[in-house]
């Protein structure tokens, strides 16, 4: 079958995502960040449909959920708790200005679909300004070194996941091609992975949603974390702290304001 990009409503769009993204050991991890402290003020960017958002109200902290995706916002506002959550679409930009938030959490990749340079510095920016002195920040990026992109193939990434009506539906990721770059007379430090993400339907449907995700060095994600006024004080390989390039592929930072 030759792949079609109908347009997909924003229900089915968000049933896909909450399919493929279910509750993992990188929303245990995060969840334990926050910690126990109640009424603490917590800024989720890029929360999606809120899973992870939902979780942290449900513990008692005080959380905003942002994204830029209206029907992914909608749809969390339609979920069981969504009431505790003040939900905002847009991006760093629309950060509550003074709101002094105690942690800003990045999940689920969300650092990765900030593709453009410019965006990504005034996203950090933006984080810096919206946290109190000492606040942190914490994200999760795919680590270059370990060349995810490599594994993206339909062969190796086809599988299964179950719809909400009892269905399921067969995905798969294409990748079209890669760029390298790099400061000038320095080794390559960014990725930017361009690729197709596919769907097929219970009805038979294909769905192809092409993007982009950017994958950035360890190095290059201190540097730009300096440059907006943070100290890094821990990088870790995977969900259970394991030092990196010994864990599961992932650069997980954790930053403070200063």
């Amino acid at each position: 079958m030759s792949p079609t990009t109908p347009t997909l409503s924003d229900d089915d769009r968000t049933a896909l995502y909450d399919a493929q993204n279910v509750w993992a050991a990188d929303d245990d991890f995060f969840l334990a960040l926050v910690g126990g402290r109640e009424g603490s003020r917590v800024l989720d960017l890029g929360c999606g449909t809120g899973r992870l958002t939902l979780a942290l109200a449900a513990e008692g902290h005080r959380v905003t959920g942002i994204d830029p995706d209206d029907g992914a916002v909608a749809a969390a506002r339609r979920k069981p708790g969504a009431d505790a959550v003040v939900w905002v679409v847009g991006t760093s930009e629309q950060i509550p200005p003074g709101a002094g938030f105690d942690t800003a959490l990045m999940t689920s990749h969300v650092a990765q679909a900030i593709t453009d340079e410019g965006m990504w510095h005034g996203t950090l920016d933006d984080l810096h300004a919206a946290l109190v002195p000492g606040g942190l920040l914490a994200f999760d990026s795919r680590d270059p070194a370990v060349r995810a992109w490599e594994r993206w193939t339909p062969e190796r990434s086809r599988g299964r996941a179950a719809l909400p009506d009892g269905t399921s539906f067969e995905g798969w990721h294409e990748v079209m091609r890669v760029e390298e770059t790099g400061p000038d007379g320095g080794p390559t430090d960014t990725w930017l992975v361009h690729l197709a993400e596919h769907a097929l339907l219970p009805d038979g449907t294909h769905a192809v949603d092409a993007g982009e995700l950017v994958f950035r060095s360890e190095a290059r994600l201190r540097a730009d974390l300096a440059a907006a006024g943070f100290v890094v004080e821990q990088v870790h390989g995977g969900w259970e702290r394991q030092p990196v390039g010994e864990g599961v592929g992932e650069l997980v930072v954790l930053a403070r304001r200063v």
